[in-house]
């Protein structure tokens, strides 16, 4: 009986341990802070000490445009929300209004577009032949999304 009951607990503390493991192994890192992205950046492309630091400051220049960017894309899904709600409470559009906004949106996107295809191009020229194209190929799939779903 204690020995079925020893086997138990250590079945379910050495499952509690692989879950915990699991769970470690398997967490997402968190990406919002240029530090934890240059580091990242830095053991996977294998940067050296003097191509980070040029990444960083890539990264801080670039910042402020990116930043407005972000808040105009903000703004722009305010104003598409306003224009749903109006739709359905009113029934009605008005379409001038709205072409207008879909002009201003293809006009952020090409924006948003320019600025990330400068920033990884400027990246990537930071960059070794061999360390370009793994950085290039880690991007190909974003931009495959972003060539998919730009507006003309």
């Amino acid at each position: 009986m204690k020995r079925t009951l020893l086997v138990l607990l250590l079945g379910l503390a050495c499952g509690v341990g692989a879950h915990f493991a699991w769970l470690a192994r398997h967490q997402r890192v968190r990406t919002d802070d240029l530090a934890t992205q240059l580091a990242w950046m830095k053991s996977n492309l294998h940067l050296s000490d003097r191509q980070l630091a040029r990444l960083r400051v890539l990264h801080e220049q670039s910042a402020p445009q990116l930043l407005a960017l972000a808040a105009q894309v903000a703004g722009m899904k305010d104003e598409l929300a306003a224009f749903e709600r109006q739709r359905q409470t009113g029934g009605r559009i008005d379409f001038l209004d709205f072409a207008r906004f879909v002009d201003q949106r293809r006009a952020l996107d090409r924006a948003c577009r320019d600025s990330m295809r400068s920033l990884v191009a400027q990246a990537a020229d930071v960059m070794t032949p061999p360390q370009r194209e793994h950085y290039l190929n880690l991007l190909e799939p974003a931009l495959k999304t972003d060539r998919a779903t730009a507006l003309p």
